[in-house]
């Protein structure tokens, strides 16, 4: 096998973030075009140093369980320093809002028995979100050394995304709805609120998504 057509497999073998891979393939292509051209400085033709080169590199079967062990690693370094930034900023953000709207003591005088302890049980959930995502950062970089199943880290990332999430939304439209009319939305605070929350969201699904899909068992990805 030939250089470009090595690297082409390898590159189709793996999955996850596209620069983190990126740099794996070129990284590896550079060790194999290193390993040719010495060998063909020692008097090989070029297709037999490529072909020399490849063997001595392994097949893609055995070294691409490495690489894609990096890349599964990138990923939930990726989410997890996403939770641990945007999860408590969002709920920093929207409890100042729901402090300061509306300004009328009264409308959060009415609100249910049963508001404050749902607002302070979904600023809870939320931090710990962002706690276990700095936890899982930090597993996975300086604590990479102790952990023996870092996919497991990362597919718990996944997990833990896609199972808050509909949590968080359901909590929210509940104190929505049991504000008694005071509606925080027809402000402008809540209303650029709502845009970042949206677009965290939408970074947090995207990242967990593909976390729990490279996560998967080798044989679960076929």
């Amino acid at each position: 096998m030939r250089i470009d057509d090595y690297v082409a497999e390898l590159d189709s073998a793996l999955a996850g973030p596209q620069g983190a891979k990126r740099d794996l393939v070129v990284e590896a292509r550079d060790s194999l075009t290193d390993t040719a051209d010495a060998l063909e400085a020692e008097g090989l033709a070029r297709a037999e140093a490529e072909r020399v080169a490849v063997a001595e590199f392994g097949e893609v079967a055995e070294v691409a369980p490495g690489y894609q062990s990096e890349l599964t690693a990138v990923a939930g370094r990726r989410l997890g320093f996403l939770l641990f930034i945007s999860v408590p900023i969002t709920a920093l953000m929207w409890s100042v809002i729901w402090r300061i709207y509306p300004g009328d003591d009264q409308a959060w005088r009415l609100a249910p028995a049963w508001y404050r302890p749902v607002s302070r049980l979904l600023d809870i959930l939320q931090l710990c979100v962002g706690l276990y995502g700095g936890l899982a950062l930090f597993a996975l970089s300086r604590g990479a050394r102790w952990i023996r199943r870092p996919r497991l880290v990362t597919r718990s990332l996944g997990v833990l995304v896609w199972g808050m999430l509909p949590v968080t939304v359901a909590l929210g439209m509940l104190l929505t709805l049991g504000s008694n009319g005071a509606s925080h939305l027809d402000v402008l605070p809540s209303m650029l609120a709502n845009a970042v929350t949206s677009a965290c969201w939408g970074l947090q699904i995207y990242g967990a998504t593909r976390c729990l899909r490279i996560s998967r068992p080798p044989f679960a990805r076929r």
